[in-house]
């Protein structure tokens, strides 16, 4: 049975909300904390040392990421990140003990994960080590990666979610790195050199602007040697550098109709979030399940439809984003809906069984999150980036979270906010469908100016004597 429809059987939900509040401060107390340490360069290392098992994981995170990336060249540290382990063997190596080596990048951060056999442990931070301090930075390398990106960017830009998603983002925060795509874009790209990626990863990719975390069937002394062995000679920044950026401008209210390769139409809406240190962050996470489920009550096609309402938050404040793929004529019907949402969320509080049910569902996914090894190393690798207490904590904040501070954050984002909207789809079925109704403008299309009146003509809507 799938949780929406767990969660529409009243008795069913009633008992297992029971329960899971119950359970909770003995769930929350059972996650288990690190050890922590520091090397000499300043790199905090958290340890879980597991004695089942026989893989290891290794994730390195830098807490600097694409919202970083220099003007008029996005992926900029998406592609520092592919020239960290450029060569094929590196990457078969691991596949050949059945782990992986991946990297990924994000507006806030970049992370490196290394997993393989325990019994290699000392060989996998050696790979670590040759990508921080010998980064394969040559002409010849960086000409080869970026051209590799610049393929997968072209591959990724054709989906119409993804194109929808990056135009949403551009359209509520313009020229604010959170409007750039973190992956780049081919013509960013392009422009991105050799010294451009130097400076990033000397500006960047330094011990005290990280933090190391190991989990698995290892011996802490041996494991603190190797690292102090192979990492100790990483040189530390004399700055960090901080993450402060000029607010964006308000958008345009206008919807911004782009033509994508669909039969459906990608609709989204977005208005200004929250940080992910935000006191509101737990309140804006339920409140896009209350939205959400709002959406789907006020449309039954809705709920048969992929659709989405997300919190998406970051070092500085993100957005709160509705998105649904519809039939050309729901367009109109659809966002009308969303802005009702919105609107319905200050005028017509969320009540307690709202709260209640949304505040159970986001608790369920966090523990289901937190039982996985990769999702508690991830979360306490979060907590070093944004500064935040600790998943336990987070946790107990989140279980005690207060009618009234939902409601108060409620018409704090929702009370006369500028919201965006984009479509995504054939844009003449869109203006056809839009007309008279929503104003727009088509991206790529220069509205003719009207035209100048004759000469002895009277100006429209005034009557000749």
């Amino acid at each position: 049975m799938s949780f929406r429809r767990f969660a529409q059987t009243p008795r069913i939900f009633a008992a297992a909300l029971t329960l899971l509040i119950l359970a909770l401060p003995c769930v929350a107390q059972t996650q288990p904390e690190p050890q922590k340490e520091q090397l000499l360069n300043g790199l905090p290392v958290l340890f879980w040392v597991n004695p089942g098992g026989s893989d290891v994981i290794v994730k390195l995170r830098i807490h600097s990421g694409a919202a970083f990336d220099l003007a008029g060249k996005a992926g900029e540290m998406s592609l520092l990140g592919d020239l960290l382990f450029p060569d094929r063997a590196t990457v078969d190596y691991f596949t050949e003990m059945n782990g992986r080596l991946e990297v990924r990048v994000n507006y806030d951060s970049m992370t490196l994960t290394l997993q393989g056999k325990a019994s290699e442990f000392d060989r996998i931070i050696e790979v670590l080590r040759n990508a921080l301090l010998a980064t394969q930075l040559t002409p010849e390398v960086v000409a080869k990666v970026r051209e590799s990106r610049m393929k997968i960017v072209r591959e990724t830009a054709i989906s119409p979610a993804i194109l929808a998603d990056r135009a949403i983002a551009n359209r509520l925060f313009g020229d604010f790195p959170y409007g750039r795509p973190w992956a780049g874009s081919v013509e960013d790209l392009a422009r991105v050199d050799r010294p451009d990626l130097m400076l990033a990863r000397d500006r960047f990719l330094n011990p005290n602007n990280a933090t190391l975390a190991i989990w698995g069937p290892v011996d802490k002394a041996r494991s603190m040697r190797t690292l102090r062995q192979l990492l100790g000679a990483w040189r530390k920044s004399e700055q960090i550098v901080p993450t402060t950026f000029r607010q964006p401008s308000p958008p345009d209210a206008k919807t911004l109709v782009i033509a994508g390769p669909a039969p459906t139409t990608e609709l989204r809406l977005a208005v200004r979030g929250v940080s992910r240190s935000d006191p509101d962050f737990g309140a804006v996470l339920v409140l896009a399940k209350i939205a959400q489920h709002r959406w789907e009550a006020q449309n039954s096609t809705l709920a048969q439809k992929p659709i989405f309402v997300r919190s998406e938050t970051h070092v500085l404040p993100g957005m709160f984003a509705m998105g649904a793929a519809v039939n050309n004529d729901a367009v109109v019907g659809t966002l009308a809906s969303a802005k009702k949402v919105l609107d319905s969320l200050v005028t017509s509080p969320p009540t307690n069984a709202e709260i209640d049910q949304a505040q159970s569902q986001t608790i369920v996914e966090i523990l289901a999150a937190l039982a996985k090894p990769e999702g508690l190393v991830e979360s306490w690798l979060d907590a070093d980036t944004y500064k935040l207490p600790s998943p336990n904590d987070q946790l107990t904040m989140l279980h005690s979270l207060t009618v009234s501070a939902v409601q108060a954050a409620a018409k704090r984002l929702f009370k006369d906010p500028a919201i965006a909207t984009v479509a995504v789809g054939d844009p003449q079925q869109l203006k056809t469908a839009l007309q008279g109704h929503v104003q727009f403008e088509v991206l790529g299309e220069v509205t003719a100016p009207a035209p100048a009146p004759k000469p002895g003509a009277k100006p429209s809507g005034i009557s000749a004597p």
